[in-house]
């Protein structure tokens, strides 16, 4: 361990540098030769890189650990060993965001009519065209106001957020509202699949006749199997421990502004996907000749 920033710190604070030396075992000696001592190169080096490490991680809200650090200073002309990154993160005291573990959050209707599973757990990105296969679930936030509910469409393909919605109450209008937002801003072509888990507003006759309405086509998880739709309950894992899980939300619109900022400002723009070869799915998209933005 490397005593020498302690007994500087208690130096620039007016402490004694004797007392300091002396309760961490070290000779006065020995700490003037090493103030004096000219860095070597590679100390150089490692602070220029903790200097980009710390900026990068800062940027990315405190949230990325040394694989997605390590991906953004290739993406800007730094090439250093993903061991090496990690090392200056754990020196730096920081560490990436981990998500906690699944829970339930929709209520199947037993009497629903359940369209077949057309997915099929294929999450693949490379084999699969933007806007031709859509996923969705729901997830609530706690306020001091009571419960915000966030319904979301995402690209199977870009894993882009391609329509959202929030509300306080969990009626089909919730879903249906992203689902409609998600047409409105991507207009896909007519036979695009959305599919969700087997939740009542999933499976109720206003959201199949929504669908039938904009020519989306329904598909639906097995019951009970949440990795039946893994990259809705993947993103939802994400925004709870990057955003929705760390500061106390006061009100509902205070939470709806930051999940905007996240979705549109952050997660669908900067944000590198592992599943996506640390690009981000705005990113991504350009490199499959994709607009971004296709609303006139």
């Amino acid at each position: 361990m490397n005593v020498y920033p302690f007994i500087e710190a208690e130096k620039s604070r007016g402490g004694n540098v004797h007392r300091a030396c002396t309760l961490l075992k070290v000779s006065r000696s020995a700490y003037y030769a090493h103030r004096t001592a000219t860095p070597t190169a590679r100390a150089r080096q490692d602070a220029e890189l903790t200097a980009r490490v710390v900026a990068i991680h800062d940027e990315s809200r405190g949230t990325y650990g040394a694989p997605r650090v390590h991906a953004e200073l290739r993406a800007r002309g730094h090439r250093h060993s993903r061991k090496r990154v990690a090392r200056l993160l754990r020196e730096t005291g920081r560490a990436g965001r981990a998500p906690k573990r699944w829970r339930t959050t929709t209520v199947p209707d037993p009497t629903a009519t359940i369209p077949a599973d057309l997915i099929r757990r294929d999450f693949s990105c490379a084999a699969t065209d933007i806007d031709t296969r859509w996923c969705g679930d729901i997830t609530y936030i706690h306020t001091w106001e009571g419960w915000l509910y966030l319904a979301t469409v995402i690209d199977i393909a870009s894993r882009r957020v391609v329509g959202w919605a929030t509300a306080d109450h969990l009626r089909t209008d919730l879903v249906a509202q992203a689902l409609d937002n998600a047409v409105r801003q991507r207009r896909p072509e007519p036979g695009v699949i959305f599919h969700a888990d087997r939740g009542c507003q999933y499976t109720s006759a206003q959201l199949a006749a929504l669908a039938d309405d904009l020519g989306v086509r329904l598909s639906f998880g097995r019951k009970g199997q949440c990795w039946d739709n893994a990259v809705a309950e993947s993103f939802f894992a994400t925004i709870k421990s990057e955003l929705l899980d760390r500061p106390p939300w006061p009100t509902r619109a205070k939470a709806h502004k930051a999940i905007f900022e996240y979705i549109e400002g952050w997660f669908n723009t900067r944000r590198l996907h592992s599943s996506l070869g640390y690009l981000s799915p705005a990113a991504y998209e350009a490199t499959r000749h994709h607009p971004v933005n296709r609303v006139a």
